[in-house]
């Protein structure tokens, strides 16, 4: 639980609940042992909410019995006690060695045992089997994971078998099977089981199937800073160049994976080509990239995505004067920084729920998230103001020269309402093309309806100004 006064765990068993833990910074749980005498929680008591510590706490008093810390810039998280009672083993995921990997920690006695993996990109642990004597571990690897069997005794690695695409989640039943989330751009999920009679659909979406996708293409492309960026692009039937959307994710510690998105097929399907890159900040490419926005968030991103504007560009893939940024919450901040910074680039833009005037947002937003800012910025707003107002969009509005839809949440906490006013009020004081849509809940819908409409909408603002094909219907 969290409030303006700090954040807070309890435990809640035949006993009663009872606060165990409190702390003004940022807090997590992450777990109780399987015979509930031991509670696992993500803390940032020494300042850092990016790289959290892990402690092991007694869950009937709260008592500190262990402590893992790697040191700053180092961040330590639990992935599951083992299942099997009175076995005190904790899967961990560490950074120490500049991509997330894992471990296997006893609390109770300090041993620390780095697991023998030998896989590109980073590596978590998906769950225990039943009996605690191998790891079920995910493998992330250029926007798509693997599944993996480990052998805790023998410390040897045997790859599942599966198509090529995401696994978003998986499981270890009692009986040793294996259920998993499975995801390509070309095909919708599937959860499906995998035993020793083989591997078959367990469910489906319900209702109608939804038609298949656009396979991805994965690229690489330079940004001009020295790094090469890794996306993916999708495109329609066709010879280009095409218009092209380039759309940044949210996080931004998050990353573009290969997955069924409706979204992205969408644009596809209105003749559009669809860039999504993983820019300096997201997830799968070590602690390098990821940490890269540390003290300078908003610029390192923006490079990369005109990069991937230009390289399409250059390729004969992308109509350099129908280039629309678009992305939903710090994607939806990119896309109006880039509006304002990149004006020459972009012939549109489509912000969702975004930071608009990090100021307000600062002042408005969720403790985690005031955390969050204090440490990406190095500072809070009192302590660094120049960087917070050159990296908020309402700094550069005057600039902005495309069309700019805007799309928020009445009552979101992440990117507060009232900070986006302020900037489309700007836009509209200095007569620039916009449109401005308020849906009636938070940080994003989940309703289908709601979905569907800012998905027209967004294609019917972008036809309207770079004569594309309106929404079809």
């Amino acid at each position: 639980m969290s409030d303006r006064d700090g954040f807070r765990v309890g435990v809640d068993d035949a006993d009663g609940y009872r606060q165990v833990y409190a702390s003004p910074h940022p807090a997590g749980v992450g777990g109780l042992s399987r015979d509930g005498l031991l509670l696992a929680l993500s803390h940032t008591e020494h300042g850092d909410t990016l790289h959290p510590a892990l402690r092991v706490c007694d869950a009937r008093t709260g008592e500190a019995l262990a402590e893992l810390w790697d040191g700053p810039g180092n961040g330590v998280t639990a992935s599951g006690w083992c299942p099997v009672p009175g076995d005190g083993r904790l899967a961990i995921v560490a950074d120490r060695t500049g991509r997330r990997l894992p471990e296997v920690w006893t609390p109770t006695t300090g041993e620390r045992v780095p697991l023998t993996v030998d896989l590109p990109g980073e590596v978590s642990v998906a769950d225990w089997s039943p009996d605690g004597t191998w790891l079920l571990l995910a493998a992330e690897h250029l926007g798509r994971v693997t599944l993996h069997r480990y052998d805790l005794s023998l410390q040897r690695r045997e790859a599942l078998p599966l198509p090529t695409g995401t696994v978003s989640a998986a499981r270890v039943r009692p009986d040793g099977s294996l259920w998993y989330a499975f995801t390509s751009s070309a095909a919708p999920p599937q959860v499906r089981v995998r035993s020793g009679s083989g591997d078959a659909v367990l469910l489906t979406p319900p209702g109608q199937a939804a038609p298949d996708g656009v396979a991805y293409t994965s690229l690489h492309y330079g940004n001009g800073d020295g790094g090469e960026v890794h996306a993916f692009l999708a495109t329609p039937p066709g010879d280009g160049p095409f218009p092209l959307v380039v759309e940044a994710h949210g996080g931004p510690h998050w990353q573009v994976s290969d997955s069924f998105d409706p979204p992205t097929q969408a644009w596809v399907d209105h003749g559009f080509a669809v860039l999504q890159p993983n820019y300096r900040g997201s997830t799968g490419y070590g602690k390098r990239w990821e940490d890269a926005l540390i003290g300078d968030p908003g610029r390192p991103e923006l490079v990369d995505l005109l990069a991937g504007r230009d390289h399409l560009v250059t390729e004969g893939v992308a109509d350099a004067d129908r280039c629309v940024l678009t992305g939903g919450s710090w994607g939806g901040y990119l896309t109006l920084q880039g509006l304002g910074t990149q004006p020459h680039a972009w012939a549109a833009g489509v912000a969702v729920v975004p930071v608009a005037d990090y100021l307000t947002a600062f002042a408005d937003e969720s403790p985690g998230l005031q955390e969050f800012d204090r440490s990406l910025f190095g500072g809070t707003p009192s302590d660094l103001p120049e960087l917070y107002a050159e990296r908020s969009p309402l700094t550069h509005v005057v600039a902005v020269a495309a069309p700019v839809l805007v799309i928020t949440g009445a009552n979101d906490t992440r990117c507060p309402k009232r900070q986006v006013d302020r900037y489309v009020d700007a836009l509209r004081r200095l007569d620039k093309p916009h449109a401005y849509h308020v849906f009636e809940a938070g940080h994003g819908s989940l309703a289908v309806e709601e979905t569907i409409r800012q998905r027209a909408l967004a294609l019917d603002f972008v036809a309207e100004h770079l004569a594309t094909p309106p929404a079809q219907r």
